[in-house]
């Protein structure tokens, strides 16, 4: 089935401003509080939220099998669950309801009320249900830098990482949309030349800059997800800072790795962008440095072309930008890490969140967290106001962006807007 929605010489009869993340060729998927107080399941176009229920109940969606509440929902789970030949199709469908050639709903303003709204109309809600949240660790320059660090050049990575995408399960229940402020958490840290650990509040608050993609339901128990036919089962991709308190961290993650360091908060875009949106910017990946086993190996293009950046504000002040990086960068992609996640029958369902790991490039301007911009505190960044960070301070707001771009099109994800407060008093 054609993508009829990503044609670039399409056009929208909204006003929309030519440098939008959202174009009538993106389409996303996200779950919003309208207006009148009515939870809806919503995509956007430039900046007008579109209430797809509504559509939908107006009888926009004809000849499309979808049940009568599948967008009346608080979550896009069950939508989700429907499979990609849905998705395929309600974008094609919405697509052609917003071109600027079709009068149908552009001409009917009783309609337009019930279904349009500005985006300062309304409140963007978590857009899935995560039932599973699993985070990556598939950047080799990340893991190269924080391997250096911690265990010198020559050990930087460990014997495992060149041959399997290495992971974690995460805390799904602290997954919070932009807009949503977090805690600097308290916990156990080691300090410098002490024998005894202290609990406290964490000093060393750290962002990581990182895309999550979302599954369907891909498998039954037992059978895994060949890597060739993994996209199958992706919907699509947001923006994700899995927050990290690197102290606590330090302190905790041997044997078994992250705990209270992760679980305290993630923090997402509401707007999923789907892989379909995505085609036009698929890219080749970095070449293995080892052949990998067979169940690893894919045929064609599995990487994407998105530019990813991180901006740093402090309360009431200039935002900052300190890092520029792409997705494409990533040693591990979506396809092998969805196939070795599965690759002993692990199944995964509608919802689930995958992190990607931070992602950084190869140059200091493109690395992916704090740890690695300011090599563990020892080269201090400075913000537009004069002030130096090394790490995240009380009450700064950490924000990522991400955007695709071609000579006509620009597709990106919005704002992933996160505010950092003190720690509860305890």
């Amino acid at each position: 089935m054609p993508i009829t929605a990503n044609d670039p010489k399409r056009k929208t009869w909204l006003d929309t401003s030519p440098d939008t993340d959202f174009p009538i060729q993106n389409i996303p998927f996200g779950v919003f509080l309208t207006r009148d107080d009515i939870i809806t399941i919503g995509t956007r176009i430039g900046d007008y939220a579109i209430d797809l229920g509504a559509l939908h109940q107006l009888g926009y969606f004809k000849e499309i099998e979808l049940t009568d509440d599948i967008f009346l929902q608080d979550t896009l789970n069950d939508f989700i669950s429907d499979g990609r030949k849905t998705w395929r199709l309600v974008r094609n469908r919405i697509a052609d309801i917003f071109d600027k050639e079709n009068p149908q709903l552009r001409e009917n303003e009783d309609h337009r009320k019930h279904i349009l709204f500005t985006m300062d109309e309304v409140e963007m809600q978590l857009p899935v249900q995560v039932g599973d949240y699993t985070d990556f660790y598939s950047s080799k320059e990340h893991a190269t830098n924080v391997g250096t660090m911690f265990r010198g050049k020559e050990n930087a990575l460990m014997p495992n990482w060149l041959h399997i995408p290495v992971g974690y399960h995460g805390r799904s229940s602290s997954i919070v949309p932009s807009g949503i402020n977090v805690r600097r958490p308290w916990g156990q840290t080691m300090p410098e030349g002490e024998t005894e650990p202290v609990f406290g509040p964490s000093k060393l608050i750290d962002f990581e800059l990182e895309m999550a993609f979302i599954t369907t339901d891909a498998n039954v128990l037992g059978e895994p997800i060949p890597v060739n036919e993994a996209e199958d089962h992706i919907f699509g991709l947001v923006l994700f800072n899995d927050w990290s308190a690197r102290d606590i961290q330090k302190w905790e993650y041997v044997p078994l790795g992250p705990f209270l360091a992760k679980n305290f908060a993630s923090s997402i875009s509401p707007w999923i962008v789907t892989l379909d949106a995505l085609q036009p910017y698929k890219v080749a990946g970095p070449k293995p440095e080892r052949e990998q086993l067979p169940y690893l190996q894919y045929k064609g293009k599995k990487s994407y072309d998105i530019n990813l950046e991180v901006y740093i504000a402090p309360e009431n002040g200039q935002e900052t930008k300190v890092a520029t990086s792409n997705f494409k960068y990533m040693y591990w992609n979506m396809s092998q890490q969805l196939a070795h996640h599965t690759v002993n029958g692990c199944n995964v369902n509608s919802g689930d969140m995958m992190g990607s790991g931070t992602i950084s490039g190869s140059t200091p301007d493109s690395f992916g967290s704090m740890l690695e911009l300011t090599w563990r505190g020892a080269k201090p960044i400075s913000l537009a106001d004069g002030s130096e960070r090394k790490f995240i301070n009380d009450n700064d707001t950490v924000i990522l962006k991400g955007y695709c771009k071609s000579d006509d099109i620009r597709i990106g994800f919005g704002e992933c807007r996160t505010k950092l407060l003190p720690a509860i008093k305890q």
